[in-house]
């Protein structure tokens, strides 16, 4: 399809909604020969309205690109024989059912293996084939029993989800890299492999420090609104207008800070010397801070504290971090497909200086090209 990195590697893609569309969506990007396998209805977020461009959910535009399309009904035996040659034939294979549910169908992972020893056959559910296997897999309950939930809000207020379905997003990536490192033992070995991704430890994983808090300090950590339990300065902080992101996470930080407020010697206070002195004094030290920032607007103390190399930046909402991409150079945004066709998306976010992304397809419609790939599984010329 393209002669991005993975040009060559046929992926079957037998996942829906995020986490796996997600995945495949990036090893598209990348050079691979994508086959969106979808039931007679579609994937479900087709009908994740509102927001929609034209007709199509822009959910679903976000994590299809790369794709082509083809509906096969599982159920029906002619369809299921072409998905397990679309199987035997892939080099990669991602599915998100819940674990043993594509066994009744020959496309388990034992069943394809048997029959292609080399396919790399990836599995993401929401907490594994092990005892959780039974417990549906949706990142908002991943949120919650993660313990993500009982991190984000105020103190003193609820558990809030984050915006988005970031354990979806997480375990889709963690698939990828799987993905890859099983790639590239079967170009060593010959020899394909399971690879067995799920929300529940991407989640884990993706918790870092509250994780090791917890694991390694015995600590079990609770919601602190915007602040960080163990860095000060790193939250918003009132300016004149608009509350703006510091991020002083060391003690050169700290002192160019202070410099740039015009209170250095807050830095040579030896109450707050140190990090550790600091988060432990913050509410001593916040307020001294505060007096300084609201003498000016967010966007003159963004300007000063970056010109100072002091990590820091305004709060956006998603039009406004888009522009800052712009305004950095970064190109967020690329277009796919031509004509009405045409969709803008966002730019993988890997940049490659010798084989780079590549926008050849737009998200594909329902069984786009449903007719030349039946073509081309029941044994006729190339799809």
């Amino acid at each position: 399809m393209t002669d991005g990195p993975l040009s060559g590697v046929l992926v079957a893609d037998f996942s829906r909604i995020l986490a796996g569309p997600y995945a495949t969506m990036l090893l598209a990007d990348l050079g691979a020969d994508v086959i969106k396998v979808e039931g007679p209805r579609g994937d479900d977020t087709r009908t994740w309205t509102p927001p929609a461009r034209g007709s199509t959910s822009t959910y679903y535009l976000g994590v299809n690109r790369g794709k082509r399309s083809i509906a096969l009904d599982l159920r029906d035996d002619g369809d299921a024989r072409l998905a397990r040659e679309l199987a035997r034939r892939a080099d990669v294979l991602v599915e998100n059912f819940r674990p043993g549910g594509l066994a009744k169908y020959g496309l388990d992972h034992a069943a394809v293996a048997a029959a292609n020893p080399g396919v790399v056959y990836a599995s993401i559910s929401g907490f594994g084939s092990g005892a959780g296997a039974r417990v549906p897999g949706y990142d908002l309950m991943v949120q919650a029993m993660s313990g993500l939930m009982s991190l984000t809000g105020e103190p003193d207020g609820p558990p809030y989800r984050a915006g988005i379905s970031v354990f979806d997003v997480m375990a889709g990536n963690h698939a990828v890299i799987g993905v890859l490192a099983a790639l590239r033992h079967r170009d060593a070995t010959g020899r394909g492999q399971h690879v067995e991704v799920n929300l529940m430890s991407s989640a884990l994983t993706g918790l870092v420090n509250q994780s090791s808090a917890y694991v390694a300090g015995d600590v079990v950590p609770f919601r602190m609104g915007n602040a960080h339990p163990s860095v000060f300065p790193y939250e918003p902080l009132p300016t004149a207008d608009h509350e703006l992101i510091v991020a002083a996470a060391n003690d050169g930080q700290f002192r160019k800070l202070c410099e740039v407020l015009g209170i250095p010697e807050v830095a040579d206070d030896p109450r707050f010397e140190r990090n550790a002195d600091r988060t432990a004094r913050r509410e001593e030290l916040r307020p001294l801070l505060v007096e300084r920032l609201v003498t000016r607007g967010a966007d003159e103390w963004f300007a000063l504290l970056v010109e100072a190399g002091v990590p820091s930046g305004p709060i956006n909402t998603i039009d406004g971090g888009f522009a800052v991409a712009e305004r950095f150079g970064l190109e967020p945004v690329v277009v796919v497909g031509e004509g009405e066709r045409a969709v803008p998306t966002t730019r993988h976010p890997i940049r490659f200086s010798e084989t780079p992304a590549g926008y050849a397809l737009p998200p594909p419609e329902l069984d786009e090209h449903g007719a030349e790939l039946r073509k081309w599984l029941e044994g006729g010329s190339h799809a």
